[in-house]
């Protein structure tokens, strides 16, 4: 399927990748107007990734918008209760995701060491090591404390809350940290941010 005549093959990547991500059927309200939350999601990954590295190369880009594509297909239910049920989970939607948008790619005409990029970055080959994986971490950990944070603090425990945050914490660079102590987060919020940093880390299970 090709998105429109002109149209670069990033350009029809991307309109592909948002074309998938629209069919979700979980909506969030943004400034009013109800949307696709992985479109969203997709969108926020990529200003984030934009915005920690405005010369982002063309596969990090491609990777931050196919990072959780059609996750609404493959639901945490399908897998058993459990921290175990939850690993294999994230595992499986890894591999679901990489699949996925190596159709898309393949479609659109990009070669296969570039696909294997995405491949890599999609599945978080090299956390800490490769610089490529560490943008797409520190993105995805950013649009958690901005976006998803205050959600998920409302639902749960504070002990369960802090031990999220020192885990999302350790993910990320220094350059990720400069970033989230600048997020305008709700004073409260905050506090638990600074609070939970300072504390040891434990082990929380769930």
């Amino acid at each position: 399927m090709r998105y429109g005549f002109g149209m670069s093959r990033f350009e029809e990547a991307i309109a592909a990748f948002d074309a998938a991500n629209a069919e979700d059927p979980n909506r969030i309200l943004v400034a009013g107007v109800s949307r696709p939350r992985e479109l969203v999601q997709a969108e926020r990954l990529t200003a984030w990734v934009l915005r920690l590295a405005p010369q982002a190369s063309e596969v990090e880009r491609l990777a931050a918008r196919c990072q959780h594509l059609r996750r609404f297909a493959h639901p945490r239910s399908e897998f058993p209760e459990g921290r175990i049920g939850y690993l294999k989970w994230r595992t499986e939607l890894g591999r679901r995701h990489a699949r996925a948008a190596e159709e898309i790619l393949e479609r659109v005409g990009y070669d296969a060491a570039s696909i294997a990029q995405v491949r890599r970055l999609n599945q978080k080959q090299g956390l800490h090591t490769d610089p490529s994986t560490q943008l797409i971490e520190d993105a995805l950990c950013l649009v958690f404390l901005e976006h998803e944070l205050e959600a998920f603090a409302a639902k749960h425990p504070s002990e369960k809350v802090a031990d999220i945050l020192r885990k999302t914490w350790k993910k990320m660079s220094v350059a990720a940290h400069q970033q989230a102590l600048r997020l305008p987060l709700p004073d409260e919020l905050r506090a638990t941010v600074l609070l939970a940093l300072a504390e040891p880390e434990q082990d929380v299970a769930g």
